[in-house]
């Protein structure tokens, strides 16, 4: 069964160049170019722990720095999820995950809501993976919950690693996210919110 919960969307600015495709009820597979391998690596995570089928074809102005293009995809990103709730009529809402790797832990919790926020607390115990600015992160999150509209907390609990506190990030907000979209067959066609509207 093909799912209607699909979108793609462009961003094109001076500073990136952005398409993106996603289908919420897919099995987890994503193909990614934006020049930053380890964000690639979350992204990856993201799909795979959300079932959520992700294709980004992203370009930026890297001499300057990743900034721009992890941000604009996590706008991007936040937009086709927006358009592909639609309504939001017969999902659960909400979602949370626990996921650890190794010595790091993280818990990420979403509420559909209608209301962009981001609580977002990460001590890295390193500035950079590699050539990447983990600080970086907070900007993809911040992008993402302003253009989705959704209320997003996200929290490291423990980690020595800086690889392992990011990507168990990722794969709790994959899974936070998989659960909240998941469609509740008992309010089928009803919006989850006593307002009436998302």
């Amino acid at each position: 069964m093909q799912s209607d919960r699909t979108a793609k969307v462009t961003r094109d600015t001076k500073e990136t160049q952005i398409k993106l495709a996603l289908n919420l009820d897919g099995s987890g597979a994503s193909k990614l170019v934006t020049g930053l391998p380890f964000f690639e690596h979350m992204l990856t995570q993201l799909a795979r722990h959300g079932l959520i089928d992700l294709t980004i074809t992203a370009k930026g102005d890297l001499e300057v720095d990743a900034h721009h293009t992890v941000e604009d995809v996590g706008i991007v990103l936040g937009q086709a999820l927006n358009q592909a709730l639609g309504d939001k009529a017969g999902i659960y809402r909400y979602g949370h995950a626990y996921v650890p790797l190794d010595e790091a832990l993280s818990r990420a919790v979403i509420d559909l809501s209608g209301r962009p926020g981001l609580e977002y607390r990460c001590n890295y115990v390193r500035p950079r993976v590699g050539d990447f600015d983990v600080d970086l992160l907070h900007e993809f999150f911040q992008g993402f919950v302003n253009h989705a509209q959704v209320t997003v907390h996200l929290d490291n609990l423990c980690g020595t690693n800086a690889h392992h506190q990011a990507e168990t990030l990722f794969k709790a907000f994959g899974r936070a996210l998989r659960m909240a979209v998941t469609r509740d067959p008992r309010i089928e066609g009803q919006v989850p919110s006593t307002k009436g509207t998302l």
